[in-house]
């Protein structure tokens, strides 16, 4: 597979790298087989974060044996400099490995969040500490905020960013893709597929391989989606004036109003299934009925539980309605539902 140097960091990571959220999901052996199905085919860049349940571990079992094909790359989400030092060795035990070569500080969109992490006492300072023992190579961040991203890759203080970006989440290209390659930032982008919302996985990867700065990092969670994937890089790049007219046609479907299945909003002290009552539309879509609607029933009889306090939309880095998004998501259901039943009995 072809291969990208990523930013100041001087690495040469694999075209495509994969992201950790999914992985969580299959069967732990399954899981493990992916991870080696990814190296097999060239893959040699995996992104995960403390903060994504049993991801770290599972990577770590994957990996296991094969350690210097990969460049290793995780998160943290606090900003002083203990617990920050106490993340890192909290990942280097779950991913089972002596030094983690890009760690990143996880979800940094607002400036007072940046503030905290670069300030005295900030988890900056601890992050320099483990770079000079060893334990980190590289120190980079994440964002979902544009200015707060704008701002942090101009500070000359982190080597990469990792940001939303894919053809409907595309505000990136104007100003901070740019930036990154003038500074020598590595560009690592997150949520190429919007958080599921884009299925055209050809559409999908071809528009981020425009630009040869970026390293795209999909989840997956099956053998065949990353052979998808890494068919799709090893092929032609080419995107045609049809292809461009079809994801012209997917912006203007989706806007600006969907989940990116971020999962930020979670867990939800009622116990609101909140990521999956925002992919119910999709999973409409894509699923046969015998299996959606049982699923689904038990997704809305979660989202009865749902008390307006709010929390889930302070926490969205995207400013969704959720609590508005719950209820329209719960009638959508209702509606496909009746109109399935009355299609039965005729």
């Amino acid at each position: 597979m072809k291969t990208i140097r990523l930013g100041k960091t001087g690495l040469k990571v694999s075209r495509i790298g994969i992201g950790g959220i999914p992985i969580q999901r299959p069967p732990l052996d399954e899981a493990i087989k992916v991870i080696q199905r990814a190296l097999d085919l060239g893959v040699t860049f995996i992104d995960t974060a403390l903060g994504y349940g049993t991801s770290e571990e599972r990577i770590g079992k994957g990996i296991a044996g094969r350690r210097e094909e990969v460049i290793l790359a995780t998160k943290g989400g606090r900003r002083d400099k203990a617990t920050t030092l106490e993340h890192i060795e909290t990942s280097l035990k779950r991913l089972n490995t002596d030094y983690i070569d890009l760690w990143q500080f996880h979800n940094v969109s607002t400036f007072e969040a940046y503030q905290q992490a670069v300030g005295p006492g900030g988890g900056m300072e601890g992050a320099q500490e483990a770079l000079k023992a060893g334990k980190i190579r590289h120190i980079g961040v994440s964002s979902h905020n544009i200015d707060v991203a704008l701002k942090m890759v101009s500070s000359g203080l982190f080597e990469t960013i990792q940001f939303p970006f894919n053809f409907v989440t595309c505000e990136p290209a104007d100003e901070l893709v740019p930036l990154a390659r003038e500074c020598d930032v590595g560009f690592i982008a997150m949520k190429p597929f919007a958080g599921g919302n884009l299925s055209d996985a050809s559409l999908a990867i071809k528009y981020l391989l425009q630009f040869d700065t970026v390293v795209p990092d999909p989840g997956v969670e099956k053998i065949g989606e990353i052979e998808e994937i890494v068919d799709i890089v090893n092929g032609s790049w080419e995107l045609t004036s049809q292809n461009r007219q079809k994801m012209e046609e997917i912006r203007t479907e989706l806007g600006t109003r969907f989940c990116r299945q971020c999962m930020y909003c979670m867990p939800c002290p009622q116990g609101v299934e909140i990521w999956l009552l925002m992919y119910i539309r999709n999973l409409w879509r894509l699923w046969p009925p015998k299996e959606f609607f049982p699923w689904a029933k038990r997704v809305v009889e979660s989202g009865k539980n749902c008390i307006q306090c709010g929390e889930c939309e302070e926490k969205c880095p995207y400013n969704l309605p959720i609590r508005e998004m719950i209820v329209e998501n719960s009638e959508f259901y209702q509606r496909v539902a009746r109109e399935h039943d009355a299609n039965q009995k005729r």
